[in-house]
Formats: structure tokens, C-alpha cells, sequence
């Protein structure tokens, strides 16, 4: 796993979007900081827009999809409590953003995305950031990981109605899931912990997310 030099056109950004965006709303966690101050957001971002790679909201990416905004990958990091020994599963790998952050936390990530130009686009981005604790896997992400597998976090980074079935069943005892749950104009995201055969929630805020399309979740 590499370290990223930031390049001199994004320095002020950079600082900007720690001290004020993140800092400054609440993000506590040195280690998610040091990350995303690092981590070279404009090469998951389209060209006509990498200008704005460090503005505090969404930007559109190919596939209709979107790239969260830095506050928002952040909070959801946090709240997920990653840690060295952490094996992650990542619903909906997108820009591949989330991932590489994820990646400088945990032992290793599992990312599932049903779009493979989304997938093979964020594979040769996080390959050429020197980033190998991680697997991926194109398909249906409400149907979790296609090979047996406990996981000790899960991120879910599309709309929810409620948390798939498959996905409560591969998240191990005390295990959290971090999720947007809610209808397609907005969601609550929602920490859950698994205790025996129930998850337990607790409210975070309220957000806006892109729904996932899926077996277990919103339907083809």
C-alpha cells in the first residue's frame, strides 16, 4: 500500500478540505485524515470536473453514478471503526474513492460494483497508487460476496431500503454495517451492530444517496 504525494495544484484544496470540511465538521480520526489528505482524489474524478476534487459535495462519474462528497466518505469511515485486523466488504465501488480509503485502514477490502467500466476504471486507479489489499468483484452487491466469507465491516454506499439478507449473514458477531437506509429521495444513514441473529441500529444523520439496484435491494 503506497503513500500519495499531493500535487501542488491541490496543496491549498487539500489543507481546505481537512481543516474546514472535515476538521471542522466534526472528523476526529487522525488516521482518516492523514488518508485523505494523501490520497489523490482528481484521478477518480472525470477531467471536466477535477477542478472541483476537493469541493465539499458530490460530482457526477460515469454510469450515472456519483462520488461522495469528502465529508461523507469521511463520517461514514469513521463511523465504520476500521482497524489493522479489519477485513471490509464495500457495497458499490464506484470511483474506487471509498476503497482506496478504506485500504489505508484495513487489513484488506472486498469491493462488489454490477457496473465494469466503474469496476475496471477504479482497478487501474488503485493499482497505480501501489494499492494490493484488495479484491474485486463485478455483480450484484445485495447478494454480499459470491464466495463464502465473514466480514468484520461492511460499507453499503448506495440506498437501502433495509439491509439485504445476504449481507446480515456475512457480517461476523459484533460485526458493523454502515448504510444509508431509506426510500430514492432520502435516507438516514445508520450504524448497525450485529448481536446473535439481530442488528442493532443507531442514527447518525441524514443523507442522500444514488439507490442500489439489486436482487436484495431495490429491485432490477
Amino acid at each position: 500500500m503506497g503513500y500519495f504525494r499531493q500535487q501542488d495544484d491541490f496543496a491549498d484544496a487539500i489543507k481546505g478540505m481537512i481543516q474546514y470540511d472535515l476538521k471542522g465538521r466534526g472528523i476526529k480520526d487522525e488516521q482518516i485524515l492523514r488518508i485523505m489528505s494523501q490520497i489523490p482524489r482528481e484521478n477518480f474524478i472525470p477531467e471536466k470536473y477535477k477542478s472541483q476534487a476537493y469541493f465539499d459535495g458530490p460530482l457526477p462519474i460515469d454510469c450515472n453514478q456519483t462520488i461522495s462528497q469528502p465529508y461523507i466518505v469521511a463520517l461514514m469511515t469513521e463511523q465504520l471503526r476500521v482497524n489493522p485486523d479489519s477485513e471490509v466488504l464495500e457495497i458499490g465501488t464506484g470511483s474506487g474513492y471509498q476503497t482506496a480509503v478504506l485500504c489505508g485502514l484495513a487489513k484488506k477490502v472486498y469491493t462488489i460494483e454490477r457496473f465494469e467500466e466503474l469496476s475496471l476504471s477504479a482497478q487501474k486507479i488503485l493499482e497505480k497508487l501501489n494499492i494490493s489489499n484488495v479484491e474485486f468483484f463485478i455483480g450484484d452487491g445485495s447478494k454480499g460476496w459470491p464466495l463464502k466469507r465473514d466480514f468484520d465491516r461492511i460499507i453499503i454506499t448506495a440506498a437501502v431500503p433495509q439491509i439485504p439478507e445476504p449481507l446480515t449473514e456475512q457480517l461476523k458477531q459484533d460485526g458493523l454495517i454502515v448504510a444509508p437506509v431509506g426510500g430514492s429521495a432520502a435516507q438516514r444513514l445508520i450504524v448497525f451492530r450485529k448481536k446473535h441473529t439481530q442488528l442493532i441500529e443507531s442514527f447518525v444523520c441524514d443523507v442522500r444517496f444514488v439507490r442500489l439496484v439489486g436482487e436484495y435491494a431495490c429491485g432490477q
